[in-house]
């Protein structure tokens, strides 16, 4: 089978082997895109042994600085967590994440996002998740190691591809990260512009619940273009409007 266009993304990654045990499940799954947000450690002669003949993977393999940059061309982004988060996310069974990547990687290309080994993934992390990635366990010990968690979701991804019926694609791609994060920027410049604030006691949850429902969305170029045009319309007719008043 043709390698579809899913790209496994992991972040704060500490051991250089776990880097090569995820290569060597991508590999054995079909998977060839791997992007390295801040690795500890890499290249390193451990991720080299444990790869055992995904050599090539790790090769070609992208080191980014950021996750934004690491997602940038990737429509559908699932984040996979253990850990509980507030319930304005979706979350995904593994099977059903697998099979919506499957799908979606027919319009555009889909990023699945992995914490570090200690901590997982920082709420920063998942901002620009649609949705996260849940696999299931037994209740008293929730955590997978990282090759572990990354053998899992691959192998669900390559029962999917057997399984699916044809996908429709989309008419356009979702809008991928770094086109979301310049919509929530120029949001919120706008909700500063015109005194939209936060009313609640910790005043500091506005933006957040916004950008979770836009997720939720699933947003795609068109749309959000269409958003930003708006944004744009209200700054030029409160200028034009504050060009009208006469000087203090």
């Amino acid at each position: 089978m043709t390698a579809l266009p899913i790209r496994i993304v992991l972040v704060d990654t500490s051991h250089p082997g776990n880097i090569g045990a995820a290569a060597r499940a991508m590999k054995n799954m079909e998977l060839t895109e791997l992007a390295l947000v801040r690795p500890r450690q890499f290249p390193h002669p451990d991720a080299t042994a444990r790869a055992s003949g995904a050599d090539d993977l790790l090769a070609r393999a992208q080191v980014f600085s950021t996750l934004t940059e690491a997602l940038a061309g990737c429509g559908l982004v699932l984040a996979c967590t253990s850990r509980e988060r507030d319930h304005y996310y979706r979350v995904l069974d593994v099977r059903e994440a697998a099979a919506r990547a499957v799908a979606e990687s027919v319009s555009a290309p889909v990023g699945i996002v992995f914490g570090g080994e200690h901590s997982g993934l920082s709420n920063e992390d998942l901002a620009p998740a649609h949705a996260l990635l849940r696999i299931p366990t037994g209740a008293e010990y929730a955590s997978l190691n990282l090759a572990m968690a990354v053998q899992v979701v691959a192998y669900e991804i390559l029962r999917a591809r057997g399984v699916r019926a044809a996908a429709a694609q989309r008419e356009q791609p979702l809008a991928d990260a770094p086109a979301m994060a310049r919509l929530y920027e120029h949001l919120e410049a706008v909700l500063e512009e015109v005194d939209f604030r936060d009313r609640t006691q910790q005043g500091t949850n506005l933006i957040n619940r916004m950008r979770r429902f836009l997720q939720r969305a699933e947003l795609d170029s068109n749309e959000v273009n269409i958003l930003r045009g708006l944004l744009t319309a209200v700054q030029q007719r409160r200028r034009r409007a504050g060009e009208s008043v006469p000087p203090a």
